[in-house]
């Protein structure tokens, strides 16, 4: 298998705002917020759905993959209902291998709502349900080790079981590749995000608000600088200022699609380092690599939802 991506296996609900809500709610544009399963329902109650479809960060990234005609697999935990039977089937519809085994379990499948406001960005408020109780049994070395990359997602890093699985997918893969995720993650595990960036990862992705973070810096060209130093391959995404990669000491990068009509950012990251890591298992150049992650990034913030 070329990409195995592990991540929490959310399924979307997808819902159209006005800047008010989000104020009334006392959220944050443009970030993710975690809440339980009755603040997720009370939120709701209040919205109408434009759509449900099985999601999560690396999920959609894999998709992504998959469209593009390239073998790859997710592990990600749901429970045995009907959610989660919606998950599995919807990676299955698009050839991925689902390859972890639905149990019943005590949560159900986690949900996450994405509210799109008038200026086309999206603000996530996420129950993770059965997701977040990934642990290091649903994490097959066999599955790692035969995979030349394993994708990860910084939303999976938090304390207990999630991060041993982390930790177990780390310690056992050829390659591993993963995304900062969101700003609430940065700022959440800044010192053991670096420490992963500097010490355990091949290929990160990472905005350039999230970038900025992490690494304590406000000038983005002082940031550049720094991040050559660690010998990395860092991706940086950019928006209108299109994307810049940095592969051990330089730096390659490419412009943003221009005229775009743009109806929703969910997924540009996701689809953008989808095509990235195409052309990296494909023996593209790292700018053939950039091109096509801007391709395909550009293709999603067009439609509603982050599956094209």
């Amino acid at each position: 298998m070329k990409i195995l991506g592990i991540g929490n296996a959310i399924v979307d609900v997808i819902c159209k705002v006005d800047d008010s809500f989000i104020e009334q709610n006392n959220l944050t544009k443009s970030t993710m917020k975690l809440i339980n399963e009755i603040e997720f329902k009370t939120l709701l109650s209040s919205l109408t759905i434009e759509q449900t479809i099985s999601g999560g960060s690396v999920a959609n990234s894999i998709v992504g993959l998959s469209q593009l005609g390239n073998n790859v697999g997710f592990i990600g935990k749901v429970n045995n209902d009907e959610l989660g039977q919606k998950y599995e089937d919807g990676l299955l519809k698009e050839n991925v291998k689902y390859l972890y085994s639905k149990k019943n379990e005590s949560i159900a499948t986690g949900t996450c709502l994405i509210l799109i406001t008038p200026d086309s960005e999206r603000t996530m408020c996420t129950f993770l349900g059965t997701a977040g109780k990934i642990n290091e049994n649903d994490i097959d070395i066999k599955t790692i080790k035969s995979s030349d990359i394993t994708f990860l997602e910084g939303y999976l890093w938090d304390e207990g079981d999630p991060k041993k699985a982390f930790e177990k997918a780390i310690n056992n893969s050829n390659k591993v590749a993963m995304s900062l995720s969101d700003l609430f993650c940065v700022e959440r595990h800044k010192d053991q995000f670096f420490d992963l960036v500097r010490n355990k990862l091949d290929i990160i992705f990472a905005n350039e608000q999230e970038i900025l973070s992490l690494v304590e810096n406000t000038s983005f060209d002082n940031t550049i600088s720094f991040l050559k130093s660690l010998n990395k391959n860092i991706v940086i995404t950019r928006g209108e200022k299109g994307a810049v990669a940095i592969y051990k000491n330089e730096v390659f990068e490419c412009d943003a699609k221009k005229d775009l009509k743009i109806i929703d950012l969910t997924g540009a990251g996701d689809l953008f380092a989808a095509g990235y890591l195409h052309g990296m298992i494909n023996k593209m150049s790292i700018k053939e690599s950039l091109i096509k992650g801007t391709e395909l990034s550009s293709k999603i913030i067009q439609k509603i939802g982050a599956r094209i």
